[in-house]
């Protein structure tokens, strides 16, 4: 009887801790993006946005998906992380904002962004019924912005908020009325403040 309670334990213990692995290379980059979130929060700072740039554009992609991740745990928010990077579905990763899920995209462009790329996400949240953050490095061009339209489901959040993001100070509201921002820091799960 001990031998048969003794298995099931075990088995319980693999179960629990096949869960809860995490591969190597996730904490590779989980920790490449750590190294750079304390960077950019402490002495490169100040660094010139272009340069900033750059470095985030230079970045692994999936390293610049787990940055993004771990800003955003460092605000407080709950984050929820993919148990892959690739089949992912399109979504990098979620995150719970005052209560509500989150969907996350993460795109390195060093050009301006696609607005398919932007229409599928948009699509994608609708479906799944969650607001997204679309985070990328390029530009925002008008065609990226109309394909939204006045979408409540989708915020593009790049350039100046991208790097207040990573470097933890205060992102300002978007230039569309009735979209949302992110505290400057937080204890705990701060609720985006509407415009």
């Amino acid at each position: 009887m001990l031998l048969i309670l003794l298995a099931v334990a075990l088995m319980l213990l693999a179960l629990v801790l096949h869960r809860f692995h995490v591969p190597l290379r996730h904490r590779w980059r989980r920790r490449q993006a750590r190294v750079m979130v304390q960077q950019l929060r402490r002495r490169d700072r100040l660094q010139p946005p272009q340069l900033l740039y750059a470095r985030l554009r230079s970045m692994d992609p999936l390293a610049f998906e787990e940055l993004l991740l771990e800003s955003l745990e460092r605000r407080g928010f709950r984050v929820i992380r993919n148990h892959r990077y690739t089949g992912d579905g399109g979504i990098d990763g979620k995150v719970m904002i005052d209560g509500a899920l989150w969907l996350i995209q993460a795109k390195r462009y060093a050009t301006a962004i696609r607005p398919e790329h932007v229409s599928a996400f948009n699509a994608l949240c609708r479906a799944s019924n969650c607001r997204g953050l679309f985070i990328h490095t390029g530009r925002t061009g008008p065609q990226s912005r109309e394909s939204i339209g006045n979408s409540s489901h989708v915020e593009i959040l790049s350039g100046r908020r991208l790097l207040a993001l990573v470097t933890g100070g205060p992102i300002a509201v978007a230039e569309v009325p009735g979209r949302a921002v992110l505290p400057a820091k937080s204890h705990r799960a701060t609720p985006w403040r509407a415009r």
